[in-house]
C-alpha cells in the first residue's frame, strides 16, 4: 500500500465516521426535541452535511480507484442540498396551516427559544380587553 492510498484511506475513514456522527446528531435532535417546529431543523441540516461527508469520502475512494473523477456524487449533493431544505420549508408551511384549525402544541414560556412565539392561552387577552375586577366601581368622596 503506498503512501498516497493510505492518506486517502484514512481521510475517507474520517469523513464516513464524521458522517455517522454528524447523522446520528440529527436524530438525536429529532427524538430529543419536544415541538414540531423545534425538530425539523435538526435533522434536515444533519441529513444534509451527514450525507455530503460521505459523498466527498466515495468520490475520493472511487475516483483514486478507477483512476478519474467521478460526477455522480456531486450531482447526489447538489439534489440534496436543493431539496432538503426545501422540504423542511414545506413541512414548515404545513405545520403552519394545519395549527390554524388544530393546535399542535402549547408553548411552554420558559424553554429556550419560544419567547416570541404566540401562546394557545388567550385568556390573557380576554382579560386585558374587559374591564378588571379590582377596579373601582365608586369613586371615593373625601
Amino acid at each position: 500500500m503506498s503512501t498516497l492510498e493510505l492518506i486517502i484511506s484514512i481521510i475517507a475513514a474520517i469523513l464516513i465516521v464524521l458522517s455517522g456522527i454528524i447523522t446520528f446528531t440529527g436524530t438525536l435532535g429529532l427524538v430529543r426535541l419536544r415541538h414540531f417546529y423545534s425538530r425539523m431543523h435538526a435533522p434536515t441540516l444533519g441529513n444534509t452535511l451527514g450525507v455530503f461527508c460521505l459523498l466527498v469520502a466515495m468520490i475520493l475512494i472511487f475516483s483514486f480507484v478507477q483512476k478519474k473523477f467521478l460526477i455522480h456524487p456531486l450531482i447526489i449533493s447538489a439534489l440534496l442540498i436543493i431539496t432538503s431544505p426545501v422540504t423542511a420549508i414545506l413541512l414548515m408551511r404545513a405545520g403552519i396551516k394545519r395549527e390554524r384549525f388544530e393546535p399542535l402544541t402549547i408553548y411552554a414560556p420558559d424553554e429556550p427559544g419560544t419567547m416570541d412565539l404566540p401562546t394557545k392561552d388567550t385568556s390573557l387577552i380576554d382579560e386585558a380587553s374587559s374591564p378588571s375586577a379590582n377596579s373601582p366601581t365608586k369613586e371615593h368622596s373625601s
